[in-house]
């Protein structure tokens, strides 16, 4: 009994501080096929990738959500995040447009669509960082380029952490790319996770 009373005592002077920072802190990826990991064996994506690095670091203290579904365009990012808010995420990886390029799809939507969902987040407390998207020429360059501008221009408007190119040193390299020459194989991933982990590091809460 006095040792049940001794605990409940000590329960009850936790400050609200003590007992949030019990909470690990929670990364979501929010993305398509990329995020997702097309193509790939479980435990394979870049997203589960970073999180057995982190396990294998003892950061019990993160925890890591992989949002990506294949073939989502960015119209689906402000009702999907809605779903993960519940989830109460402490930041946001934001890695969405490439189906909308790849589709041709009205630059000037996306951008609003990736505007709504930085907002919302931002509106229910959740730090965002930004992965910019590059893709081929198929559109024509006005198009390319208008496609490629939106992301540092939304970065910059919302002083985000910004990675210019989730596929940095993957794309278009047949031997780290899938037979579609699009979605990262095995050894492409890991140098994706090892991008998004460099990206990562000023990002997340001191040990």
């Amino acid at each position: 009994m006095i040792k049940t009373l001794t605990a409940l005592l000590l329960w009850c002077s936790l400050s609200p501080l003590t007992l949030a920072q019990a909470e690990p802190f929670t990364i979501l990826f929010l993305g398509d096929s990329l995020t997702e990991g097309y193509g790939l064996e479980d435990g394979e994506s870049f997203p589960s990738l970073i999180a057995n690095r982190f396990k294998a670091q003892g950061r019990t203290d993160i925890r890591i959500i992989n949002g990506g579904v294949s073939g989502s365009t960015s119209a689906s990012a402000p009702g999907r995040l809605q779903w993960f808010v519940r989830s109460r995420p402490d930041l946001m990886i934001l890695s969405l447009g490439a189906n909308d390029g790849l589709r041709g799809l009205a630059v000037t939507e996306m951008e609003a669509n990736l505007v709504r969902t930085i907002e919302l987040a931002q509106d229910n407390g959740i730090k965002v960082a930004l992965t910019g998207m590059l893709i081929p020429p198929n559109y024509g360059p006005e198009y390319t380029q208008a496609f490629a501008e939106v992301f540092p221009r939304l970065a910059g408007r919302y002083d985000l952490p910004f990675l210019p190119f989730l596929l940095i040193d993957v794309a278009a390299i047949p031997e780290l790319n899938q037979n579609d020459g699009i979605h990262p194989n095995v050894e492409g991933a890991k140098l994706v996770a090892n991008t998004v982990w460099d990206f990562l590091q000023p990002l997340l809460p001191a040990q």
